[in-house]
């Protein structure tokens, strides 16, 4: 089981609760901190105080006061007006990961929820009743207002939820599992929906995807190396302990220790003096790309334990402060980063399938066609690559730079950071094809050139993935390969002994 305590949150954690179902609770210390701060909204309605969002209305409405008897209807109004999300909803992990992360922020003891509606959130994970949450409708500021809404339905047993694969509504999965719909009470509805979650789960599931697919591009990188007779000299220690930068040093050990026994590397001069740019600075990019993963990795760690909403509550209630925590800036500039330096992951490795099927970049038949002319081959992968490419240069466009004013320019700067993730994580999606081309042309180069004289590693990586796209012994719908490829490279364990010591094992 997973304890949660709004502090200590980690990617491990998360990784166990999403993919491998593990339950979750929360530790006594959290649930103390969380019964002092909503003693003190009890306190603020009892006493009458005009404090935002516990006794006056939202955004433009917060000069509104709203009497006592008047708060459960607030915020259950909240909740139902907010629910604007449109869309295809979030895949369930989405759903899963949000509950997790929500229930996290709660248990720091700033929002003045009562327990009941973190066990309750909870409960959902455990039961595995994921609300559906339509992916469209965030500003990621104020919160993600409109998708944590969807999700704060199925506390109150209204909406949809997926269970058991299957949607229903959310009363009806909560009556089968014998868990009852809560009432919100006063400051609970907005404690719910104002915070960085939606754009944060989304963050979280695409670094985990992200940081995988990272560690296999170099295993297909190197596989292509030997396909390409690359020059191992680029890779030496000393050229990149000369620039000095930790990942990509990383990087070059790793390719040398995957082609440590390759019979297919050359030397320098041996048959050329130096390789294409997309051979010889795979360390300088992926390198570069690994710093933008730690960067990413570092923000959302933050993130996953912050306390998020507003206002929180401080001092047993004596202090009760307004402020914007919601503003998803930080999470905006990360998945924005975490865009760029995937596309760039997939943009080398396109350039890579070009050298692999182009007859002028090497000495194999051309595009690894078994009968060229009459079997077109690898020709139109590589297409298919570059359209991939191209769609992720647009996709990578940082939607932080954009803002639009809500609530009759109450918030009049928004972070768009739920854009942002949704757009990392398709360009992390599409970066995941243009590997999987890479990998069945670089499989068709090695094997051609001799699977008898390849490293141990790289040998062991394409019989792996010879079980889901065999050699290219003629002209087919290649299509199928990519797809087949693809869900390999999703769902595959990474190779044993796969690690790095300052980057997690993950399993996504």
């Amino acid at each position: 089981m997973v304890l949660l305590n709004g502090q200590t949150l980690t990617f491990e954690e998360v990784n166990r609760v999403l993919f491998d179902e593990v339950k979750v609770g929360f530790s006594d210390e959290s649930l103390r901190k969380v019964e002092e701060s909503r003693k003190a909204v009890e306190k603020i309605v009892e006493d009458e105080r005009i404090v935002y969002g516990i006794t006056t209305g939202f955004g433009k409405f917060s000069d509104v006061y709203i009497g006592k008897e008047d708060v459960e209807t607030l915020q259950l109004n909240l909740i139902r007006s907010h629910a604007c999300g449109i869309g295809e909803p979030f895949p369930e992990v989405l759903s899963r990961a949000m509950l997790l992360l929500r229930a996290n922020a709660l248990l720091k003891g700033f929002s003045g929820v009562r327990p009941v509606v973190i066990e309750r959130l909870l409960d959902l994970v455990n039961a595995k009743i994921h609300p559906v949450i339509p992916q469209q409708g965030s500003l990621g500021a104020s919160g993600d207002l409109a998708p944590l809404s969807h999700l704060a339905l199925a506390l109150i047993g209204e909406g949809d939820v997926f269970y058991k694969g299957e949607k229903v509504p959310a009363l009806t999965a909560l009556t089968k599992e014998g868990l009852f719909p809560i009432t919100l009470t006063a400051k609970e509805g907005l404690a719910l929906i104002n915070g960085t979650q939606a754009m944060t789960a989304m963050g979280v599931v695409a670094y985990l995807e992200a940081e995988k697919l990272a560690y296999q591009s170099e295993y297909i990188a190197a596989m292509t190396i030997e396909g390409l007779r690359g020059i191992i000299d680029a890779f030496d220690e000393d050229i990149h302990l000369a620039r000095g930068y930790r990942e990509q040093v990383e990087v070059a050990r790793r390719i040398r220790d995957h082609l440590a026994d390759s019979q297919l590397t050359t030397r320098q001069g041996e048959l050329r003096v130096q390789d294409a740019y997309s051979i010889r600075c795979i360390p300088q990019v992926h390198g570069a790309t690994w710093q933008a993963l730690n960067y990413v990795k570092e923000k959302l760690e933050i993130e996953m334990n912050a306390a998020t909403d507003n206002p929180l509550i401080f001092n047993n209630g004596e202090k009760v402060l307004s402020g914007g925590n919601f503003h998803g800036q930080p999470i905006a500039f990360a998945m924005d980063f975490l865009a760029i330096a995937m596309a760039e992951l997939a943009n080398i490795s396109e350039r890579r399938i070009e050298r692999l099927v182009n007859p002028q970049l090497n000495d194999l038949p051309p595009f690894l066609s078994p009968e060229p002319g009459l079997q077109s081959g690898a020709m139109i992968m590589q297409y298919a690559a570059a359209s991939l490419v191209s769609e992720n240069k647009t996709l990578a466009h940082p939607a932080s730079v954009d803002s639009i004013p809500s609530s009759a320019n109450q918030e009049d700067h928004v972070s768009m950071g739920t854009i942002g993730s949704r757009h990392a994580h398709q360009v992390i999606t599409n970066a995941r094809r243009v590997l999987a081309i890479e990998t069945i042309c670089a499989m068709q180069a090695a094997e051609i050139r001799g699977t008898d004289l390849m490293a141990q590693a790289t040998k062991q990586f394409l019989k792996e993935a010879r079980e889901v796209a065999p050699f290219i012994a003629k002209d087919r719908i290649f299509s199928n390969d990519i797809e087949a490829v693809t869900s390999w490279l999703k769902g595959a364990s990474l190779p044993a002994g796969q690690s790095s010591k300052d980057h997690s094992r993950t399993k996504a």
